[in-house]
């Protein structure tokens, strides 16, 4: 059953907002959660990635807040009042721009702050004051110790993408934050799943919370097409172009398990003739925000991503997800193929097993209480050496003086083909033409050098052996 956002009696300018958004009704994690944060209770919130869990706790934070709205120019008047907490800085940007187009229509003013960037202008804007602010950690806690930014007056804390900080360690950042924090405020956390460490989190923090959840812990999508297909390593690119031929699919993510391997792909995939970016933790944030931009945008086709993209990322019908690894940690795998078939829509989730991923696979086959099917694929006349792999680039036969040396690294290994085949052969060694002229014996026995040198010895005495050289006596004998 869905639930307009007319029933929740927004103000005018949320419901101005949302209409523009496109949004009519909620998702189930929206439908439940909504009310509960207009009342001021605490929530701990677990539902699966791409359900509209930004709106949950967004809009309610800004009808709260309206209250506080003002058109003064002052700092003083525009305090922090909402903090909203996220492990990284690709999903604090993309919250901001969300809460930002929510409160378009009032007066509340917001910001994000992030590290990998210059504090300079995050310092300028938090000191012409801010009602919400969205940060990472590491970067808030600088601008805390720089005393840019005070946070007695919050009154709403979201610790959003919960379990992916304590995964990467933030968890004594988290606790010095909130100890900034005033006592009296509402707590709003939000997890893909209640781990102990997550439960463990919300009993130091929250006060009597209201659970909240929308889906078994690590439940995939039912929207989502999911289907594992045997490949070798050397094989994985051209299933990834069997099936997005097949399927007619624009716009795919592509997960790998390194940023080295997301690297080499991405560079891999734009020589075979693919629009390409790639999004991993050795990129600038200036470089991870454009490739987004431009997958956003349709000018980018194929994104590759190591795992700091897979959590929260919330791109617009995206068709297709591709494991180009299958992931370590199982529950990775659930998140990964959450950036596909998001609310309500349909997608399909590929997932390329290698010979030696079958541990790997058990584990996610355990995790999802699902049988896995891996399938063969045919490849047919597709199964062709690298030359033929480049999809009629105009530049295939290339001066070898234009050879990428990390071709050699990237492309996969081949059998060798014999040289007259590969269509060159190698130069001829320079030869001394007197060694290709036939033997010619000589006519005249000559005794050799070393012979004719030799001093002649007396009859009966061995050639072996000198004589002695005969030396003057200097006394006569008798003398």
């Amino acid at each position: 059953m869905t639930i307009p956002y007319s029933q929740l009696s927004l103000a005018p300018s949320l419901a101005k907002a949302v209409a523009e958004m496109g949004y009519e009704n909620m998702t189930p994690i929206q439908a439940q959660a909504i009310p509960v944060v207009l009342t001021g209770k605490d929530v701990m919130g677990a539902a699966q990635t791409g359900t509209g869990k930004t709106a949950a706790f967004s809009l309610p934070l800004l009808q709260r807040l309206l209250k506080h709205e003002n058109p003064s120019t002052s700092p003083a008047r525009h305090p922090v009042r909402a903090l909203v907490l996220l492990p990284t800085r690709e999903l604090a940007d993309q919250v901001a721009q969300q809460v930002k187009l929510y409160a378009k229509y009032t007066q509340l003013r917001s910001t994000v702050v992030f590290g990998g960037i210059d504090m300079k202008p995050q310092t300028a804007e938090l000191k012409k004051g801010v009602e919400v602010l969205v940060a990472t950690p590491g970067r808030l806690l600088d601008h805390i110790e720089a005393k840019n930014v005070v946070l007695n007056q919050v009154e709403y804390v979201v610790l959003d993408e919960a379990d992916r900080m304590l995964d990467i360690g933030f968890l004594p950042d988290l606790q010095r934050i909130l100890s900034y924090l005033p006592k009296t405020r509402t707590t709003l956390l939000f997890s893909a799943t209640f781990s102990p460490e997550i439960k463990r989190l919300a009993g130091s923090y929250l006060q009597d919370p209201v659970t909240i959840e929308v889906a078994r812990p690590n439940e995939t999508a039912s929207t989502v097409e999911q289907r594992f297909f045997a490949a070798a390593d050397d094989d994985k690119r051209r299933v990834i172009r069997k099936v997005l031929n097949e399927r007619g699919l624009q716009q795919a993510f592509i997960f790998t398990n390194s940023k080295l391997g997301c690297a080499r792909l991405a560079r891999t995939l734009e020589r075979d003739g693919f629009k390409t970016g790639a999004l991993h933790g050795d990129k600038s944030q200036d470089e991870r925000l454009k490739a987004l931009d431009a997958f956003k945008k349709g000018e980018v086709h194929l994104l590759v991503c190591t795992d700091v993209a897979a959590r929260g990322l919330d791109i617009k019908d995206v068709p297709a997800v591709f494991n180009f690894d299958v992931p370590f940690n199982a529950e990775d795998y659930v998140h990964r193929i959450g950036r596909t078939g998001r609310a309500g829509a349909s997608g399909l989730a590929v997932t390329l097993v290698a010979p030696s991923d079958t541990r790997l696979v058990a584990d996610i086959e355990k995790l999802i209480k699902k049988k896995i099917e891996v399938e063969s694929v045919d490849l047919g006349d597709d199964r062709r050496g690298r030359g033929d792999d480049r999809r009629g680039r105009s530049d295939d036969h290339r001066r070898r003086d234009d050879h990428d040396p990390r071709d050699a690294i990237d492309a996969p290994r081949e059998p060798r083909e014999p040289r007259d085949r590969r269509g060159f052969r190698p130069a001829p060694a320079p030869r001394d033409p007197f060694f290709d002229k036939p033997y010619e014996p000589t006519s005249v026995e000559t005794p050799a050098v070393w012979e004719s040198q030799r001093p002649a010895q007396r009859p009966g005495v061995s050639a072996n052996i000198k004589t002695k050289r005969k030396v003057a006596a200097l006394f006569k004998p008798g003398e």
